[in-house]
């Protein structure tokens, strides 16, 4: 059987050897790089429109540095694998501002939503910029993360399924109406080395998916889903403790809730008002993950999931004061990968193609020697 414990946290594919099999051997880019990035801003312009106007969000400033006493930073998941860097500012000051660079505006986005006084269906989109420095950085896993961070106020009546299925058909409209757009726009991209983006994507909870392949681990999972079941898919319940003891992934316990009832079947309770949308890649023949998104915690989930995860400490610091003290709305979020997407539209087998950020030397060679040009 394979080693479940170790997929559950830390992305990537874990050695330059397995990346050097993974890569395209026989690639060439569809876009030179001007014409990628012209097609990029397009692509970038119409989701951020489409986005706002499909979830009824406006644009809103985002932070890149937050105070570490505040609780808002985003710690990805809950092991600890994966922390922010972090840095003393304020020139002056006696003592100076414990500051830490997001890994996400996950948290700052809901107390957001307070600040600019949005109405239940209202809500606030980012473009949010992060630095994530524990990654294995591979062909579509970067030290710098470019988002689009989106929040909506909801009622604790919409806390449900169905309202979350409405929610993510209506973001993957978006996606894929972007990808026909840019073929139209740079022809290019229209050829038939690859299947064109699926118009519509399947929903499946978690445990479902472990029913299926109940000895691999949730990425060889995931890769035999969007493989082999259907290429656009959203896993429904990702956190919680699926029936073979690990949750399908670990996820944070202090922003979606993971641990929320919501359907039985066939005689089991299913778990999790969260998920993420993946694809199958024709060109890296991956999955290849776009957003994670999910209806967010309560009071009394979140005292749940953080006792679950052994942290309620971590119930003094202020964002958590302000969900168990009711003074932030219930919402409904996540965070859609820009470069990601990009990169899945236009075809490209490495997210360095259409972002700029560091790499390791041994990563430079194997693009190269592949016909791979990642940006500098």
């Amino acid at each position: 059987m394979a080693d479940k414990k170790a997929d559950l946290a830390g992305p990537g594919i874990s050695t330059y050897e397995e990346v050097d099999k993974i890569l395209p051997h026989d690639y060439q880019a569809l876009l030179a790089p001007k014409e990628r990035m012209k097609a990029l801003y397009k692509i970038k312009n119409f989701i951020e429109e489409n986005l706002c106007r499909e979830l009824n969000l406006f644009m809103v400033q985002v932070p890149l540095i937050v105070s570490k006493d505040s609780g808002v930073n985003d710690y990805l998941d809950r092991d600890g694998s994966r922390t922010p860097i972090e840095f003393f500012c304020g020139l002056g000051l006696e003592n100076k501002i414990k500051t830490q660079v997001v890994q996400a505006a996950t948290k700052w986005k809901r107390m957001a939503l307070k600040q600019f006084g949005c109405k239940v269906g209202e809500g606030i989109c980012t473009d949010m910029r992060a630095v994530r420095k524990d990654y294995f950085l591979d062909h579509d896993h970067s030290a710098y993360v470019d988002q689009w961070d989106w929040e909506r106020v909801i009622t604790h009546k919409m806390r449900n399924l169905d309202f979350l299925k409405d929610i993510v058909e209506k973001i993957w409209s978006v996606i894929y109406e972007a990808g026909q757009m840019v073929k139209k726009d740079f022809p290019e991209l229209n050829t038939d080395k690859y299947p064109d983006i699926p118009e519509k994507l399947k929903f499946f909870h978690a445990e479902e998916i472990l029913e299926r392949y109940p000895d691999l681990t949730r990425k060889q999972r995931e890769t035999k889903m969007v493989q082999e079941v259907h290429p656009a898919i959203f896993i429904i319940g990702v956190g919680y403790v699926l029936e073979d003891g690990y949750p399908h992934e670990m996820r944070a316990a202090d922003y979606d809730d993971w641990i929320t009832p919501t359907i039985k079947k066939n005689g089991k309770q299913f778990h999790g008002l969260n998920g993420d949308i993946l694809v199958w890649n024709p060109v890296t023949k991956r999955r290849h993950e776009l957003t994670s998104m999910g209806i967010r915690v309560t009071k009394e989930s979140l005292v749940q999931q953080l006792r679950e995860s052994g942290q309620e400490h971590m119930l003094e610091l202020p964002y958590h004061q302000a969900i168990l003290n009711d003074e932030i709305p219930l919402s409904i979020g996540g965070g859609i990968g820009q470069s990601r997407t990009y990169m899945y539209l236009l075809r490209s087998a490495h997210i360095g193609e259409v972002s700029v950020t560091v790499w390791p030397d041994v990563l430079n060679a194997i693009c190269k020697r592949k016909n791979i040009h990642i940006l500098e």
